[in-house]
């Protein structure tokens, strides 16, 4: 009977592993010694994983969790104490989030809360939390190295939904560990669980049919046909019904899991004014358009078509077009050492800019790009001398869009230099870089400032989040108009936070699934968030080297400070203007230049204290 039980376990499992896949029949949980095959969810970074993709170990500890159960925030930390016990012993534990509001952006900022270093999953659809008979969290299930079902159940009997027991009574989960290390059978393999009852997903029906015309035609247009039309780089439209149609599947899942449109900031610290995320009700109305078969609708109901900019130029059509001298060779494959080019324009005067560009012609053979400024007398560009980057997913610098009034100053007798980090793409390929400047076309009251966290490291082999930290002091009273965050492959996540002088610690920015390919700047409304003078900004960042990391170069390698993304980087860009700032610069809007002399001498002047 059990032979045959264990075949046809194997057929249901093939049947339920495709997460995602909405709307499957559950079928009966696995008996005690059944081989699990298949089992599929989401990690951090949106990409489907099984337990095969961990290192063999000698047991698999999968959590099931969420991030309201009252009984799953007080089990974490045994959970952290048991991996520090015992992952050196070759268990691997795993939390797998089966909370049905949960995002996988809220997941991964939940294992940051704690400070966990073992994965987090996503079960999308419940189906792994059903193949394995799971109902509650924080239930547990121990699978041994050949992956057979050797224990489901509670962690210990101490935390119960009515109250704590002095006592944490039989450690089951641990003794269960402990037994599959050694090579026993687990002497008590089943416990009984006191948890959240798991609410599985269930799509609702639409109190009135959704269509296209009338629903997912606005959403397409207030939410993605910025990016997803002709002459950008997403891959294809979705300005018609046949290209949405054509896409759909794909879009129900990206959207229902908050892929798209790529949004990395964590709600619950900051607000902020270019946050692409989609409201829960439409992203339903998405899910049910797809299931109902993609309905046209009553075309009378169509949107206004999109209209598109005039111009290719994200900031507007330019005031100032400065192109690399020559283009720059790109060699078919191979190593392709940092370049750096200097503009071939002199700014003979103070010149105030409220936006820049930087556009690569060839945008396959840049991966990004960093501009400052230096002097022709000598004076180097730095971080202090740092105006804007080109960096994938990320937007232009537009001053003015943040706030009206601000802009930054480019000081007289500079030029402006190009760090251009290229990348090969199988045959020989031409490089040229265009930097857009539009000139302020206002008085200036205040000039944009920042400060760069960034610091050397060197991670250790196949540590799963290590941390590295910079902090830097405000001088004077200010309002932060943005943060911007990079890191290379290994990057984690990332923390902002202002420690006042009063001793009050506030987050300003935290960013839980750091995505190399969406570098995105968080743009905050004006006057929302100001810091007193003396404030240390701090970034915290971690790092995942592990083997787990699908995009890990070599999980076996100390990981040093470096540019290339083979080696790691920790930049935390914060920028903000100085609340004592009057300046009332009058500027040329055809040049940028000032007018009024005198003002421009007391900017000079107080740069020069700053």
């Amino acid at each position: 009977m059990r032979t045959l039980y264990q075949a046809r376990a194997a057929a249901m499992l093939t049947c339920i592993a495709i997460v995602g896949a909405a709307g499957l029949p559950h079928t009966a949980a696995l008996e005690i010694g059944a081989k699990v095959d298949g089992l599929e969810f989401k990690d951090i970074r949106y990409l489907p994983r099984t337990v095969a993709d961990f290192e063999e170990q000698k047991a698999y500890v999968l959590c099931f969790t969420n991030t309201d159960c009252p009984l799953v925030q007080r089990y974490i930390p045994s959970l952290m104490k048991l991996n520090e016990t015992y992952s050196s012993q070759g268990v691997q534990i795993v939390a797998v989030n089966v909370g049905q509001d949960d995002s996988i952006k809220d997941m991964a900022a939940h294992a940051m809360k704690f400070g966990a270093k073992f994965p987090f999953v996503k079960d999308v659809d419940g189906d792994v939390a059903h193949a394995l008979g799971v109902k509650r969290t924080p239930e547990v299930v121990v699978l041994d190295q050949d992956q057979k079902l050797v224990y489901r159940g509670r962690i210990n009997s101490q935390y119960r939904l009515g109250g704590v027991s002095p006592s944490a009574g039989r450690a089951d989960l641990e003794e269960a560990i402990k037994e599959v290390i050694a090579g026993s059978p687990v002497s008590v393999a089943e416990t009984a669980v006191d948890g959240c009852k798991i609410t599985f997903t269930k799509r609702s029906e639409p109190a009135t049919p959704v269509t296209y015309t009338q629903h997912v035609a606005h959403i397409m247009q207030r939410h993605c046909q910025t990016c997803h039309r002709d002459g950008t780089a997403a891959p294809f439209g979705l300005g018609t019904y046949d290209e949405v149609t054509a896409h759909g599947d794909m879009i129900a899942e990206v959207v229902s899991e908050q892929r798209m449109p790529p949004w990395y900031a964590s709600a619950d610290h900051g607000k902020f004014t270019n946050d692409r995320t989609i409201p829960k009700q439409e992203r339903t109305q998405i899910e049910q358009w797809v299931a109902a078969g993609m309905p046209m609708g009553d075309e009378q109901h169509l949107p206004k078509p999109f209209e598109a900019p005039t111009t290719d130029w994200e900031i507007g059509e330019p005031d100032l077009v400065i192109t690399t001298p020559a283009p720059i060779k790109v060699q078919a494959d191979g190593y392709i050492p940092y370049r750096y080019v200097v503009l071939p324009h002199v700014f003979h005067e103070d010149t105030w800019v409220e936006a820049f560009q930087i556009k690569p012609h060839n945008a396959d053979v840049v991966h990004h790009c960093n501009m400052a400024y230096g002097s022709i007398d000598g004076k180097k560009g730095g971080y202090e001398t740092f105006i804007t980057g080109f960096v994938p997913g990320g937007q232009a610098m537009d001053l003015a869009r943040i706030e009206p009034g601000v802009a930054y100053r480019i000081p007289a007798r500079s030029v402006l230099g190009l760090q251009i980090h290229l990348v090969t793409t199988g045959k020989e390929e031409e490089a040229n870089i265009s930097v857009g400047l539009r000139f302020a076309k206002s008085n200036v009251r205040k000039q944009s400032h920042h400060l760069v966290l960034d610091t050397k490291m060197h991670i250790e082999p196949n540590h799963p989040a290590w941390k590295v930290t910079d902090a830097k002091k405000v001088e004077k009273d200010a309002t932060v108009l943005g943060m911007f965050c990079h890191m290379h492959l290994r990057g984690k996540d990332m923390t902002f936070f202002a420690n006042e002088p009063n001793g009050e610690k506030r987050t300003l920015l935290q960013i839980p699934n750091y995505n190399f390919d969406w570098q995105h700047g968080y743009e905050v409304n004006p006057g929302d968030v100001t810091v007193p003078a003396g404030t240390e900004i701090e970034v915290v960042a971690h790092y995942d080297n592990s083997k787990f990391n699908p995009y890990n170069p070599d999980a076996s390698r100390t990981v040093p400070y470096g540019a290339q993304t083979f080696d790691e980087m920790m930049n935390g860009f914060i920028f903000f203007t100085y609340d004592d700032e009057n300046l009332n610069v009058e500027v040329d809007a055809k040049t940028g230049t000032v007018l009024n002399k005198q003002t421009s001498t007391d900017t000079n002047d107080r740069d020069s204290d700053s």
